[in-house]
């Protein structure tokens, strides 16, 4: 929820420094000249696209910021990706050359991102949180599909933040209204013959947004929905717990493929609960709260060593594992009461991620 000004050059320099680390860890094992391929690389470097559905306005779709922070009908069309240079001793390989969105080419409809695709391909939707810049947005969706190495196409679904700090309520408004607007692109993509799965991957107030388009979608589609839908992760939620319950209880089995990330040292959703009068977030919630809901948790609070932990899915490798892990289908139902899921690096009532690969 509440991110600082500063948000995308602290994970600048957060993976920077890790990158740094790694780096001097492995040089001593390389020759110079080693600039070996990425074994399990994203889509994104083959095909540097970003597929992009929004309802902000159009500024100038020539160059940044092409979308602003105004209300309006829906735009489609594809993002132009420069990817950082994969050199093993580049400026990426120390995290200071990154992702850059060249353009955006539009398209007419949904339809049209997939001509020319393979048919049957997996899609992952990014849906972002408050104070976030469409440009942002689009390269946090990018670095979450790299990051995670995912296989298929990825899609930014960006609704229209103000992007300022003290403009929560008019984000959360515009998250509310674009209900609709995600509505009619998870549709489109469900019935498309084009795609395979759909996994989505929402962000803070952006999961609110996502929840209730879920459940419009279900509402009229009932269980196809769910044979179309792979993983829904929901990380850091900046939704009110009893309505999240209660729109939990109306998408049928969709609830079952729901993981949500939390953290209860996460001080964005603190703030949010004073805001909203006290009322526990589900970012924020205990983890059996959840888990009576019949839905997977993964309990990150130790992995938070940050000011505010509130974007632990973008900048902890560890909790990108658990993202990838929803998406492959391998992570495990949860637990009954009382028993524990120690293989799964769950155990103890509460869950803390494996130290081991996932």
């Amino acid at each position: 929820m509440l991110e600082n000004d500063t948000a995308p050059s602290r994970r600048t320099a957060l993976r920077a420094l890790a990158a740094v680390g790694t780096t001097l860890a492995l040089g001593g094992c390389a020759g110079l000249g080693a600039d070996a391929p990425r074994h399990d690389a994203s889509a994104l470097t083959a095909e540097p696209a970003l597929l992009v559905a929004t309802n902000r306005r159009p500024v100038d779709l020539g160059r940044a910021p092409w979308f602003g922070t105004e209300r309006a009908a829906l735009t489609v069309g594809r993002g132009r990706l420069v990817p950082p240079d994969g050199g093993r001793f580049s400026l990426a390989s120390v995290g200071l050359s990154d992702w850059k969105l060249a353009g955006i080419d539009r398209v007419g409809q949904v339809d049209d991102l997939f001509f020319g695709m393979p048919t049957g391909r997996d899609v992952l939707v990014y849906v972002h949180g408050y104070n976030t810049t469409f440009e942002t947005a689009a390269l946090d969706a990018v670095r979450l599909s790299d990051g995670i190495s995912f296989r298929g196409a990825t899609m930014l679904f960006s609704w229209p933040s103000r992007a300022k700090l003290l403009d929560y309520g008019y984000d959360r408004e515009s998250a509310m209204w674009s209900r609709d607007a995600l509505d009619q692109v998870l549709d489109r993509l469900i019935v498309s013959p084009s795609v395979g799965r759909i996994h989505i991957v929402a962000h803070s107030i952006g999961t609110m947004l996502t929840l209730e388009a879920l459940r419009q979608v279900h509402a009229r589609r009932g269980d196809d929905l769910g044979m179309r839908i792979g993983a829904v992760v929901f990380a850091s939620p900046d939704i009110d717990m009893d309505v999240f319950a209660s729109s939990v209880g109306r998408i049928g089995g969709l609830a079952g493929k729901i993981t949500v990330v939390t953290a209860t040292n996460d001080r964005a959703l603190a703030v949010s609960r004073l805001i909203a009068g006290g009322v526990t977030r589900v970012g924020a919630a205990e983890k059996a709260q959840l888990e009576r809901l019949g839905i997977r948790v993964i309990d990150a609070s130790e992995r938070g060593f940050g000011v505010i932990n509130h974007d632990l899915f973008l900048t902890n490798e560890e909790v990108r594992r658990v993202v990838r892990r929803a998406i492959d289908g391998s992570l495990p139902a949860t637990a009954p009461s009382g028993v524990s899921a120690e293989p799964y690096g769950m155990a103890g009532g509460r869950a803390a991620l494996s130290s081991q690969p996932f």
